[in-house]
């Protein structure tokens, strides 16, 4: 017996990941009027290995789509302030109000990724989980008409679209089906290692350098401080392995700063510790006839610099312009503003991420990571002016 296809006949998007760029896509693509489906193969409100925190490129776009009330409603703390510290030298920096923000956000992934699928939910988007992507579909002159979707079950169905998004991450099943180049690759990759406690005071967000490494702690939800390290990869295979990770990130923070360590130390562990052990970042050629990448699918780099999200956001907005549009023309420009806007970016977070400095050439990199960032801010409220004010 034939059954019946789950999907519409056709879509003018399919969607293939539904974490913070492919929600994100989709739900303006849906606003736009266009038929969307939206699919995952991880269930819904799950977690993911993230950095959290939103820089204000970011929190201006969640707050222009009504989105950002919802992360506020969950219980996301504002950070209005962060302090850089280079070995003994401690900078406390006051966030100043910019482009309508006046706080930045470290959200869990749970927080964030659901209010922006349930946001894309309300604009109509066709969301299933359950779901993964096998291959394209591709019609007699070779451009990309749909994709190949299989179901928990095992179920096969060919679903027809104007065009495929990959959404699915660094490693992207969407990149490699359509032999998605990759153009350009960084020299350096961090490792690291998070984990989530309860009991410290916040105070902000608190940035730690040393020679050769990395670390941090960001307040998020449920009263909880995203503590982190990053490293040398040798030294992370050599240290941090294991059932010693938790041990390690309080070494670590200790042998920054003593007093840092104290408070990790502490503090109560409330998750077990993620590890990364690190992959230089890319660009990958991200449009073609019938098909786009979007998020760390198209563009990832090292999570030293925390821009990840923000960077993602900002693409999935410029993404849903040029399909509106239609036309090769319109996906091509979409990569050249990508490839425009995150040059210098990747370059500073891969000499950030090398860990071959000294604290004072730090320091500089930073203050150049801080003019590209208002850059990117001004090139986002000349082109997406927003009519409501952050709360």
């Amino acid at each position: 017996m034939k059954h019946l296809s789950p999907y519409l006949p056709h879509y003018d998007a399919i969607i293939v990941g539904a974490r913070c760029s492919g929600a994100a896509t989709a739900m303006l693509l849906a606003r736009k009027g266009a038929r969307v489906l939206l699919v995952d193969w991880a269930s819904p409100g799950t977690d993911t290995m993230s950095t959290h925190a939103l820089m204000r490129g970011a929190v201006m776009q969640l707050n222009r789509w009504g989105v950002l009330d919802r992360i506020i409603a969950s219980g996301t703390p504002a950070i209005r302030t962060t302090t850089f510290q280079y070995g003994s030298e401690v900078i406390p920096l006051n966030l100043k109000p910019s482009h309508g923000v006046d706080a930045l956000y470290a959200p869990r992934r749970t927080v964030l990724d659901s209010a922006l699928v349930n946001a894309a939910r309300e604009a109509g988007v066709d969301i299933r989980y359950g779901v993964s992507f096998r291959d394209v579909i591709r019609n007699d002159q070779g451009r990309v008409a749909g994709a190949i979707l299989n179901a928990h079950h095992f179920e096969t169905h060919q679903v027809s679209a104007d065009i495929v998004i990959g959404a699915d991450g660094r490693r992207s099943t969407v990149a490699r089906r359509v032999e998605a180049q990759t153009e350009r690759l960084s020299e350096n990759a961090i490792s690291c290692a998070y984990a989530y406690y309860e009991g410290i005071e916040d105070q902000g967000s608190h940035w730690l350098y040393s020679q050769g490494l990395g670390a941090g702690k960001i307040p998020t939800n449920n009263d909880q401080h995203c503590v982190f390290v990053g490293l040398h990869r040798a030294r992370f295979l050599n240290q941090v392995r294991g059932e010693n990770v938790a041990k390690q990130i309080a070494f670590i923070a200790a042998e920054m700063d003593p007093e840092f360590g104290e408070v990790i130390g502490a503090a109560h562990l409330c998750s077990k510790p993620i590890s990364f052990v690190g992959q230089k970042g890319h660009f990958r050629r991200s449009w073609g006839q019938g098909w786009a990448l979007v998020g760390d699918a198209g563009y990832f780099k090292d999570p030293i610099t925390a821009h990840g999200i923000t960077d993602a956001l900002r693409d999935a907005e410029t993404l849903s312009s040029a399909v509106g549009q239609g036309t090769v023309e319109a996906l091509a420009e979409y990569q050249r503003v990508r490839d425009s806007l995150s040059a210098d970016l990747f370059s500073v977070t891969d000499q950030i991420a090398s860990l071959r400095w000294s604290l004072p050439e730090l320091q500089q990199m930073h203050l150049r990571l801080n003019d590209v960032m208002k850059q990117e801010q001004d090139w986002m409220a000349e082109k997406y002016p927003s009519p409501r004010v952050a709360a």
